[in-house]
């Protein structure tokens, strides 16, 4: 997919560049050099798709999905570095407006890059979802806001054809350099802010509700989840709470079984890390097993399993009192 966005968006962009030469336009200029980003980025996402793909090895135990976060960092710095150029040409076409010959092949190439580009970004972003990368996604984004921005240019120009306003050649290249620095601005914070394997609800959501869809009765409750992605693969640690008087053998089936359930109804849950704890006698009142000699108060009510309270930050406060509860429970 990444090879096809490449080779279509050298199309293009040779198609803008010819427009602009036609025209002398700033606006299809502004518009041309945000397709050369749309190159230079697939270009990049190109090869992080490829890295991301490669199994994990002795010196990335992790694997090398996390490059596709840098990948849309990259290519958002591009954006913004694209927008620098065009606010310059936008303030002197401002005040220095040209006629504009050949307007109207200008628009109707326009047009064309602009119906292309609409098919090829939302191919991407589906392609992305169904793949889990977010290296596609974010340049089937990036394509969409080109489309965006050819969309503006065109009424711009329009009007620029209806008024004889040429000034407004470099109004139109100033808004659009405006919308893509927001555009690039956006893609920096999301590729940072993954890459700091910031907190993702949703994900979280999606583990808690497939572990209270198939809790057994010796998984009495689980803290401390925290989950965070790396390209196409999902890591996760928590920690599982079970009867104290399971043997070993026991606790360690427990947790194959919960890993085994992860790993097969949330895809790209390669990596589930589970600790085990034994429990204590408050959470008799939230533990369901029905045979278990060493209960002390009576079953009341399951324990809330939303990501809200198993991931909270308090989480580890609330681990370090069961602890100190055990020790005077012994």
């Amino acid at each position: 997919m990444m090879g096809l966005s490449v080779a279509v968006s050298v199309a293009l962009m040779a198609l803008k560049l010819f427009a602009f030469v036609l025209t002398g336009s700033s606006a299809i200029l502004s518009d041309a050099l945000e397709s050369i980003i749309n190159v230079a980025a697939g270009g990049f996402g190109l090869w992080s798709v490829y890295l991301a793909s490669k199994p994990p090895d002795a010196g990335h135990p992790y694997g090398h999905g996390e490059i596709e976060f840098f990948s849309a960092g990259f290519e958002g710095a591009l954006i913004v570095l694209a927008a620098g150029a065009i606010f310059w040409e936008a303030v002197h076409r401002f005040a220095s407006p040209l006629a504009l010959p050949k307007l109207d092949l200008g628009l109707l190439i326009l047009f064309a890059t602009a119906l292309v580009n609409l098919w090829l970004g939302l191919t991407l972003i589906r392609a992305g979802k169904r793949m889990r990368s977010m290296a596609i996604s974010a340049d089937g984004r990036h394509i969409l806001t080109d489309v965006y921005t050819t969309v503006g240019v065109l009424i711009g120009l329009a009007l620029v054809r209806l008024t004889g306003w040429y000034f407004l050649d470099g109004v139109v290249a100033f808004a659009v350099a405006v919308n893509i620095v927001y555009i690039g601005v956006r893609l920096i914070s999301m590729s940072s802010s993954r890459l700091m394997h910031a907190h993702d609800p949703e994900l979280l959501e999606r583990i808690t509700a497939i572990i209270a869809r198939n809790k057994k009765p010796e998984w009495i409750d689980i803290h401390r989840l925290r989950a965070w992605t790396s390209g196409r693969e999902i890591h996760m640690d928590f920690h599982l709470i079970l009867p104290r008087d399971l043997s070993l053998a026991d606790a360690n089936r427990q947790v194959v079984e919960v890993q085994r359930l992860l790993k097969a109804e949330l895809p790209g849950a390669e990596d589930v890390m589970i600790h085990v704890e034994p429990c204590i006698d408050p959470e008799c009142c939230t533990c369901s097993r029905e045979s278990c000699g060493i209960r002390r108060k009576s079953f009341r009510s399951q324990p809330d399993l939303s990501a809200s309270e198993v991931a909270h930050p308090g989480a580890a406060e609330k681990e370090a009192g069961r602890f100190v509860g055990e020790r005077k429970r012994v």
